[in-house]
């Protein structure tokens, strides 16, 4: 049996008017067998209802069509609903890797988030805070003054990273940028392109008196001592994305956008 036959879809909505619509309609046409059955997932929203799906197959790696009802839609396709299956079969895949975030907080606790767009450190008062860089085990900068750094993935590399002045990556760039949050001191740093096998620990100095909130995507830890990022290369997730309209493509023309 096709792997794209239509009873093996499932639709999930943003819950707007105007995607519960769609999905809806789109059940009536094509079936749906459930999320738990489903062999490919459309999801009809934005890029954060993209994230959030993705984040519910990673262990079933079960691809994910996205149709935009959003504002962004970076990381979906344009809404259509004749010929559904013949775009799920033609829809080109990517793979995206995510960063797996060890947090230790104030009371010795540990705790552990994945992140496929990026993770995040903020401060968590009116004070700046101020971190030790560390990669791979080795200090690289002594202390960042700052209102935070992350460490973004490629396919988030065009999301908050560049909002934070971080450099777009190629898709499939074994790559990760560190990228500071408005950067008191050193004045000029602006961060770094690490490979993909580098483990990045961020120390919190100060912690009592600058305290430190850690996100992956939209998992928050609060009151942060040390947080361990790396990249998690036994999880995947795959987005499928129309003809001409790639991943690696939206990133390429991002970088000439102006």
């Amino acid at each position: 049996m096709d792997r794209f036959s239509p009873n093996r879809i499932s639709f999930v909505s943003s819950g707007t008017p105007e995607a519960d619509v769609a999905a809806e309609a789109l059940r009536n046409r094509y079936g749906d067998v459930g999320f738990e059955n489903a062999e490919v997932i459309v999801a009809l929203g934005g890029d954060g209802l993209m994230l959030q799906t993705l984040h519910q197959v990673m262990d079933r790696r079960v691809p994910v069509y996205g149709m935009n009802f959003g504002s962004v839609g970076f990381l979906m396709n344009e809404f259509g609903a004749d010929k559904l299956v013949g775009r799920l079969k033609a829809a080109k895949p990517t793979d995206i890797y995510p960063l797996k975030m060890t947090v230790t907080d104030a009371n010795g606790d540990k705790h552990e988030a994945l992140a496929l767009n990026e993770v995040s450190l903020f401060r968590a008062s009116y004070q700046a805070v101020k971190l030790e860089i560390l990669v791979d085990g080795h200090t690289r900068l002594a202390e960042l003054i700052c209102d935070g750094a992350l460490v973004s993935t490629p396919a988030g590399s065009t999301a908050y990273n560049l909002s934070a002045h971080g450099p777009i990556l190629p898709i499939d760039a074994p790559l990760l940028a560190l990228t500071p949050i408005s950067p008191f001191r050193p004045r000029r740093w602006r961060g770094a392109i690490l490979n993909n096998h580098a483990v990045v620990t961020f120390r919190t100095l100060e912690a009592a008196k600058r305290p430190v909130s850690a996100v992956a995507d939209n998992v928050e830890f609060k009151n942060v001592i040390e947080t361990v990022v790396r990249e998690d290369r036994e999880r995947k997730v795959t987005l499928l994305f129309d003809p001409g309209t790639s991943l690696e493509e939206r990133v390429l023309s991002e970088q000439f956008r102006y």
